[in-house]
């Protein structure tokens, strides 16, 4: 669990330098750090797709996931979770004189997205970000089964930057992304004994190569804003593929 609270660390101290200090940077720079953001996870998203051994399988997870995720309205979910977070947030907030805190958070002029959707965004997309990953799993994993946190040490530095980034233009909603990556990343941490004894390198190779669509589609829809797309349904993906893997095993295909 060390990781995930180094990564929590991170991710709160990039995002309060970026509510802070985000206000001075100009709307131009700040829109081409989220863009460059967007690019990298877009490199990277198509980085980890080409670690699979099976294209086909990863389409199929894909497929399956989505369904589920359909059904299960799990980007819904989320978008209410941010939504009450937020109404909690203000509420606080209404108490008492309007803070600096709050001004930040104000859409930029001109910005074509209302309060409730900045935070519900910014929530979502770190979120999302911060979670969906191969170093999320495999540092997840090496820390809860060893104590080594090396990786996961790697990606909070990433993750506070990419929160500065994301606070500044995205506003506090990000800074409530550390409640998903303790239940999510510590979560995994928690379980990585048990998940180690069934987890093979195939299933993580397909695992890995289905978080790269993730991280595809979070770039394409959230960071470059170039078509909506609900990625948050397509999460039950990332435990499909491992067990498409076993099953075609235990089928004896290859």
């Amino acid at each position: 669990m060390i990781g995930t609270l180094l990564n929590i660390a991170t991710v709160l101290a990039g995002g309060t330098l970026g509510l802070l200090f985000g206000s001075r940077l100009p709307d131009r720079l700040r829109k081409t750090v989220i863009a460059g953001l967007g690019l990298f996870t877009l490199a990277y998203g198509l980085y980890n797709f080409l670690k699979t051994q099976n294209p086909l399988i990863v389409l199929g997870s894909l497929l399956i996931g989505a369904l589920l995720g359909e059904w299960w309205k799990i980007e819904e979910g989320l978008q209410n979770i941010g939504k009450w977070l937020e109404s909690r947030f203000n509420s606080k907030q209404a108490d008492g004189p309007e803070s600096d805190l709050s001004a930040l958070t104000e859409p930029s002029p001109g910005s074509r997205f209302a309060p409730s959707r900045d935070f519900v965004r910014g929530f979502l997309t770190a979120s999302l970000v911060f979670c969906v990953g191969p170093i999320t799993i495999l540092g997840s994993i090496q820390d809860g089964l060893n104590g080594d946190y090396s990786l996961l040490a790697i990606k909070s530095v990433l993750d506070g930057f990419a929160a500065l980034a994301f606070a500044s233009t995205l506003g506090v909603g990000v800074l409530f992304s550390v409640i998903v990556i303790l239940f999510f990343q510590g979560g995994i941490s928690l379980l990585a004994a048990q998940l180690s004894a069934v987890v093979t390198p195939a299933m993580m190779a397909e695992m890995t190569a289905v978080g790269g669509v993730l991280l595809l589609g979070i770039a394409i829809s959230s960071l470059l804003e170039i078509k909506p797309i609900r990625v948050g349904n397509f999460l039950p993906s990332l435990a499909i593929a491992p067990l498409v893997v076993a099953f075609l095993a235990f089928l004896g295909v290859k």
